[in-house]
């Protein structure tokens, strides 16, 4: 496995995002969940994404169980933090304050049974809490030693330059795919002039440009089902595109999956990829993103097979759009 370097952190060039494995796409298998982590891990995959809202705690317990046998020098923990949920598991709100961030710490400490995280970024910017104070409470804590860096979650340039201003950050974490190319709008730039790093979740629009989805697709509890992008008709025009990917991967003999993966990775050293495998066998069609040799005339094929602009729908429902600070 590749190395490469977010700010001041050294890990591997693709990602593991773990939320599947407990909240929002139905029910996982616990099993094979483990399994997969494992996997990953042993395919020299570093970096794994959790977030403490990730099934009200479940997320991070289940990777305390995975990670136990391994080295804590092995793996690199990112945790997300300040994303509120009710006892019915419906949002209501985020709480980003500098007593909310290291109380949020320590719970986060205990549920993964470790003595430090290596990223830890709110996962939101909260509207009330001016994010300087929320990264000075961060940085208290990596001058603890209890966080080895600060990093953001779907945070515009404005955002990012007085969060820089505070103290160093690595990375900025936001969905960045074939289908979803804002960050490219001036984020990105912004990022580069920092020294800021991207981890890009999402690469695969939650399975819409997988190349397996299908109408049928989905079930009890997974929130897709409501998503604009798979409902109705945007859906019938999305899984449109991605037959004409589909077709362009065949071309190249890659899998769909694995020319979008590839896109995403090919944007930039800077960028790494976080694919959301609940299984072995995705997590093994990914990690054939990181082996595939593409031209630029190939991945500029890929990139006009879907065009972003021809999406139909937007990347989350109206409410969740209106607290993305990287949207404004």
């Amino acid at each position: 496995m590749r190395t490469t370097t977010l700010g001041t952190l050294t890990t591997s060039v693709i990602g593991l995002g773990c939320m599947g494995m407990s909240a929002a796409y139905g029910a996982a298998d616990r099993a094979e969940s483990i399994a997969t982590v494992h996997a990953a891990l042993d395919a020299g995959i570093r970096l794994v994404d959790t977030g403490d809202f990730y099934g009200m705690g479940h997320n991070e317990l289940l990777l305390a169980e995975a990670l136990r046998p391994r080295p804590r020098d092995s793996y690199q923990l990112s945790v997300k933090f300040g994303g509120q949920l009710g006892p019915d598991g419906s949002w209501v709100g985020y709480d980003a304050r500098p007593a909310a961030v290291k109380a949020a710490a320590a719970y986060s400490l205990q549920r993964l049974g470790t003595d430090y995280l290596d990223v830890y970024r709110p996962a939101r910017l909260d509207p009330v809490v001016p994010i300087e104070d929320t990264v000075g409470a961060i940085g208290e804590l990596v001058d603890a030693g209890y966080v080895r860096h600060i990093g953001l979650s779907e945070v515009g340039s404005d955002t990012i330059r007085r969060a820089a201003a505070v103290r160093p950050i690595a990375d900025l974490q936001i969905e960045y795919s074939l289908a979803s190319r804002g960050v490219e709008r001036d984020i990105l730039a912004t990022c580069r002039e920092f020294g800021i790093g991207v981890t890009a979740y999402g690469v695969l629009s939650r399975g819409l440009i997988g190349g397996h989805w299908t109408k049928s697709s989905g079930g009890s509890g997974d929130f897709r089902t409501v998503h604009p992008r798979f409902a109705g008709d945007n859906l019938d025009r999305n899984l449109a595109l991605v037959e004409k990917l589909r077709d362009v991967a065949d071309e190249l003999r890659v899998s769909v999956a694995q020319a979008a993966i590839a896109w995403v990775a090919s944007r930039g050293t800077d960028i790494v990829p976080l694919v959301g495998a609940r299984t072995r066998a995705r997590l093994t069609e990914a990690l054939g993103a990181v082996d595939a040799v593409l031209t630029d005339d190939q991945l500029a094929a890929i990139a006009a097979a879907l065009p972003a602009d021809q999406v139909a729908g937007d990347r989350y429902p109206a409410e969740h759009m209106a607290a993305l600070d990287s949207e404004r």
